[in-house]
């Protein structure tokens, strides 16, 4: 495979001088103890206003915590404490 030329390179980064800011993410100030599904003011935090759970990508939590997360959510779901 032949190598990029100068001028290659110049189209590129043209292209990719735009630059995206990240998801501001929110930060974790809580204990484990606190991922409950009765306390929907924390597990709101964590849904869209669809109601869809935010992905591990924009929460930043470790995995256990987010699975802790979701099957907190999904209980205040099903005791209709949550949409």
């Amino acid at each position: 495979m032949p190598r990029r030329t100068n001028k290659e390179k110049d189209k590129r980064a043209g292209r990719s001088a735009e630059v995206r800011t990240p998801r501001p993410k929110p930060k974790i100030d809580f204990t484990a103890d606190a991922l409950d599904f009765k306390n929907t003011a924390l597990l709101r935090q964590y849904v869209t206003d669809q109601g869809r759970i935010l992905p591990r990508k924009y929460t930043g939590m470790p995995a256990h915590y987010q699975r802790r997360l979701t099957r907190a959510i999904k209980r205040a779901r099903q005791m209709l404490l949550m949409k």
